[in-house]
C-alpha cells in the first residue's frame, strides 16, 4: 500500500510564471514533473506512474499486431546517408562525433535502422509481413521548446514499421494499426479525432494524424459538423463559392494602372473597388530542393555537397493565404524562406507589394519525381534569364479580368486572365482552408470550422521510399527480387499525458481516467491523529487493494482542507473521504471530473467505487 506520508509529492500551489499552457502548469504543480533544462524535463513519482500505465496500454494493444524491439539511440551517419536525410533532417538533428571522429546523431525516429535490419534479415515473401514496435527515448534539437511535454528536446515514442511484399499489404497493415490507435487512445480516455494528414519529412503516399482538441494545441484541424470530414489544415480541402468576375475595360487586354501606396491587398481592392477575391497575391520564396556538387567542382563530377535554392513565385486569390507545408509537397522541397528585396529585384524586377505573374516565363515541368516535380531549365525569369518556379493556387484556374501587381512600383495591371495572359510551371492546391468554407466531400452542404488540436499519434504509408534507397529486397512467390513496401506509425507517450491534462482540467487541477491515472482513488483519512479513523482508513485502503485497484492513502498529519486540495490537484479520479461519518458505516465518495460526491456504505463502497470505474470506462468507449 502507497502511503502519502512516505511518497514524493512536492506539489506546488501556484505554477512558475513561464508555464503558458494548462497541462504544462499542472504537471509541475502537481509534482509530475521538473524541468532540468529547455525542452528537457524530469519525470517525478507520479509523472512515471502514469506513463508507465500508458506504456503499458500502448505495449498491450501493439503486441496484438506486432513485436517489440529495442533500437540504440545513439545511430551513425551511414544508414541516414543511405535515405538521404542526413543532410534533410537539418538542424533538427543531434550530431556529434566518437572519439575516432565518425559521425554519430541522436535518434530522431527509426525508419532506417528497421529497414537496415530487414535488409540484412529478410529474404522471402514468406517472412512477410513484418510489424516491428519499440517504446524508446528520441531526441530532437527543438528550436523553440515550450509548452511544457508538448515541445520537447527528449521524448519517449512508440514507433513501429511495417514490410509488406505488395500495396495490398501494407493497406492491410495500415489499417491494423488505425484499429490499435484507435482502441489505444480510446483506453487512455482520449476525445480523439482521426484527420488526413501531410507525411511530411517522412514522406510515402498517405497519412493519418491521432488529434485531441485543445487550445494548446499548435495544429489546426479543419472539420465539418455534418460528415464528419477532418484533416489538418496542411491537408484539408474546401468547396468555394463561385466569383462574380469583373467586367473587362477598355479592350479587355492587361491594362496597366497607377496605384500609389497601394501595396497591401486591402488596399488594391480599395483602389479597384474590388474583392480581394479578383485580387491575384503574390508570394515569393527560395526553396530549398536537395543538396548538390558546388559550382567549382560540378563539371568534374564531385565535389562538396551544396544547398540547392530555387526561386519560386506562388500566385493565389488575394483572400487566402500560402499553406507553406502544401507548397513545399507540391514542389519537392525541404525548407522555404522569403526572397530577399535583392533577389526579388533579380527574378521580378519588381518591390514587394506589386508583384504579378505576367510578363515572367516559367520553368517547364519536366517529370515527376518520388520526392516531387523535376523541372526543366527551359523557362527565364524576365529580368536575369535565370528559370523561375511559377506556382498557381487551383482556385486561380479558369478565373478572369483580375488584377495583379504589374512588377513596377506603384503599378498594378486589370484585365489579367489567368492561361491567356500569363503561364505557369504547375498548378496545385497551395493554400489553407479558411473557417465557413464549404465541405469537399460530395454531397454534403456543410461549412468548415477551424480549431486547434495535438497531434499524439500518426500513421504513414512510406512506400518504397526507405526499403528502395537502402536496397532491401526479397524474393517474390515467381523467384524474382522485389522491394518490400514500409509503413511507420508513432504515437507521443507523453503527448497522451498531456492531452488528457488538457481535456480534463479546471481551476483546482485535473483529473485523469482510472487507466492512466497514478492512483484510481485516495483514501483521504481526515484527522490522522483519530486512531479510529486511522485504522478505518487503512482497512478499507486495504480492501480496495485487494479488490485489485491502485490505492494511495493519506494518511498525512495535515488539515482535511489541505489533503482534499492536494487530491483535486494530483490527477486521481476518486477519493474516499473517512471523515466522521465513518463511526456511523459512512464514507464519502468524491468522484474528481463530475466534482460530485455521494454516502456509501463503508461494506459496500469497494463495489461502489467498481461500479463508478466500469460506468467510466463504458463511457469512454462510446465516445
Amino acid at each position: 500500500m502507497h502511503r502519502w506520508s512516505k511518497l514524493f509529492i512536492p506539489t506546488l500551489r501556484e505554477a512558475p510564471a513561464d508555464a503558458e499552457v494548462a497541462s504544462h502548469k499542472f504537471l509541475l504543480r502537481a509534482g509530475y514533473i521538473r524541468q532540468l533544462g529547455a525542452g528537457i524535463y524530469s519525470y517525478l513519482f507520479l509523472g512515471q506512474r502514469s506513463l508507465n500505465k500508458i506504456m503499458a496500454i500502448v505495449r498491450e494493444e501493439m503486441d496484438k499486431i506486432g513485436q517489440e524491439f529495442y533500437l540504440p539511440g545513439i545511430l551513425p551517419r551511414e544508414p541516414w546517408e543511405e535515405s538521404g536525410r542526413w543532410t534533410a533532417m537539418g538542424d533538427n538533428m543531434f550530431r556529434l562525433k566518437d572519439r575516432k571522429g565518425a559521425d554519430l546523431c541522436l535518434g530522431m525516429t527509426h525508419e532506417e535502422i528497421m529497414t537496415a535490419i530487414a535488409r540484412g534479415e529478410l529474404r522471402s515473401y514468406k517472412q512477410l509481413p513484418q510489424i516491428w514496435y519499440q517504446i524508446q527515448t528520441k531526441f530532437r534539437d527543438e528550436p523553440r521548446p515550450k509548452s511544457g511535454l508538448l515541445r520537447v528536446r527528449q521524448f519517449i515514442m512508440k514507433d513501429s514499421y511495417s514490410f509488406d511484399i505488395d500495396k495490398a499489404g501494407l493497406d492491410r497493415s495500415f489499417d491494423l494499426h488505425d484499429q490499435v490507435y484507435r482502441a489505444i487512445f480510446t483506453r487512455c480516455g482520449l476525445k480523439f479525432v482521426a484527420v488526413e494528414a501531410d507525411s511530411g519529412a517522412m514522406g510515402g503516399s498517405q497519412s493519418q494524424e491521432f488529434m485531441v482538441y485543445t487550445d494548446a494545441g499548435e495544429d489546426l484541424i479543419a472539420s465539418c459538423p455534418v460528415c464528419g470530414y477532418a484533416a489538418n489544415l496542411e491537408k484539408a480541402t474546401s468547396r468555394l463559392e463561385p466569383v462574380v468576375e469583373l467586367e473587362p475595360t477598355g479592350d479587355g487586354k492587361p491594362e496597366l494602372v497607377h496605384t500609389p501606396g497601394c501595396a497591401a491587398i486591402a488596399d488594391v481592392a480599395a483602389f479597384f473597388k474590388i474583392s480581394p477575391a479578383s485580387d491575384i497575391k503574390c508570394v515569393a520564396y527560395m526553396a530549398l530542393r536537395g543538396y548538390g556538387p558546388g559550382p567549382v567542382l560540378r563539371n568534374a563530377g564531385f565535389g562538396p555537397m551544396e544547398p540547392n535554392w530555387v526561386p519560386v513565385a506562388a500566385f493565389l486569390r488575394g483572400d487566402h493565404q500560402v499553406n507553406e507545408v502544401k507548397l513545399m509537397g507540391a514542389i519537392g522541397a525541404n525548407e522555404l524562406r522569403p526572397m530577399q528585396a535583392e533577389e526579388l529585384d533579380k527574378y521580378f524586377r519588381g518591390p514587394a507589394g506589386y508583384l504579378g505573374p505576367v510578363g515572367l516565363n516559367p520553368k517547364e515541368v519536366q517529370a515527376q519525381t518520388s520526392f516531387g516535380p523535376a523541372f526543366s531549365e527551359k523557362g527565364k525569369s524576365q529580368g536575369t534569364g535565370e528559370p523561375l518556379v511559377v506556382i498557381i493556387d487551383r482556385s486561380l484556374e479558369g478565373r478572369k479580368n483580375m488584377v495583379c501587381g504589374a512588377n513596377k512600383l506603384d503599378y498594378h495591371l486589370r484585365n489579367v486572365t489567368p492561361g491567356r495572359d500569363f503561364n505557369w510551371t504547375l498548378g496545385a492546391d497551395i493554400r489553407s482552408v479558411n473557417e465557413g468554407e464549404g465541405c469537399p466531400k460530395d454531397g454534403c452542404n456543410g461549412k468548415l470550422v477551424v480549431g486547434k488540436a495535438v497531434e499524439v499519434g500518426h500513421i504513414f504509408k512510406l512506400g518504397y521510399k526507405y526499403s528502395e534507397a537502402m536496397g532491401a529486397r526479397v524474393l517474390d512467390p515467381n523467384g524474382k527480387e522485389v522491394t518490400p513496401i514500409m509503413g511507420s506509425y508513432g504515437i507521443g507517450i507523453e503527448r497522451i499525458l498531456t492531452a488528457a491534462i488538457e481535456q480534463s482540467n479546471d481551476a483546482n487541477g485535473f483529473w485523469l481516467p482510472a487507466s492512466i491515472a497514478p492512483f484510481t482513488v485516495v483514501v483521504t483519512v481526515t484527522n490522522a491523529a483519530d486512531a479510529a479513523l486511522r485504522e478505518t482508513g487503512e482497512k478499507l485502503a486495504a480492501e480496495l487493494e485487494a479488490a485489485g485497484l491502485d490505492v494511495l492513502l493519506d494518511d498525512r498529519d495535515e488539515r482535511a482542507g489541505v489533503k482534499f486540495k492536494d487530491a483535486d490537484l494530483v490527477g486521481i479520479p476518486y477519493r474516499i473521504n473517512v471523515g466522521k461519518k465513518a463511526a456511523g458505516g459512512q464514507v464519502e465518495l468524491v468522484t474528481r471530473a463530475a466534482a460530485s460526491s455521494e454516502d456509501v456504505a463503508l461494506d459496500g463502497a469497494v463495489a461502489r467505487l467498481k461500479e463508478r470505474v466500469e460506468e467510466e470506462t463504458l463511457l469512454e468507449a462510446s465516445c
